[in-house]
């Protein structure tokens, strides 16, 4: 199951359909072909400032944070907790403006980013590992057709 909350409606309603049949072709297409639980939360700059504070010891606000890991074939303790997506509308906006990219593609890359993620992907402790993610993380959102995220 893939639940969604928005604590920022200042920034509207979120497409919960799209975000979710964007999560399960990407899960599909790396073989993840079990069901998948994950939370995708949208919260305030204030808010992620403190989990990237408790979490990375990074005292700023961030676009994107992900915990957990999605792999079902592993049966850690781990596995007991949920995977969860948390998104910064007012940081991903942010980006936008600085990349002048739309925002709502914006969104969508920060998702594929956090997903890749939880997928195992890693961009911080290795070059080959970091182009690998980066490339997957390009080419699914240039496979998209829609980014029509917010109502």
């Amino acid at each position: 199951m893939i639940s969604i909350i928005n604590f920022t409606p200042e920034f509207g309603n979120i497409n919960e359909k799209l975000l979710k049949d964007l999560i399960r072709k990407i899960t599909k297409k790396e073989k993840i072909n079990a069901k998948i639980n994950l939370s995708i939360a949208f919260v305030s700059a204030s808010e992620i400032k403190k989990l990237n504070q408790s979490y990375r010891k990074k005292n700023k606000p961030t676009d994107v944070l992900s915990f957990g890991e999605i792999n079902p074939f592993s049966f850690s303790q781990e596995d007991f907790f949920e995977p969860q997506i948390v998104v910064c509308l007012e940081e991903v906006k942010k980006n936008a403006e600085e990349s002048k990219e739309p925002f709502e593609k914006e969104i969508i890359r920060v998702l594929i980013h956090a997903l890749l993620h939880l997928l195992g992907e890693e961009h911080e402790k290795n070059i080959l590992a970091a182009k690998k993610m980066f490339q997957k993380q390009k080419d699914y959102l240039s496979n998209l057709k829609s980014f029509n995220v917010l109502n």
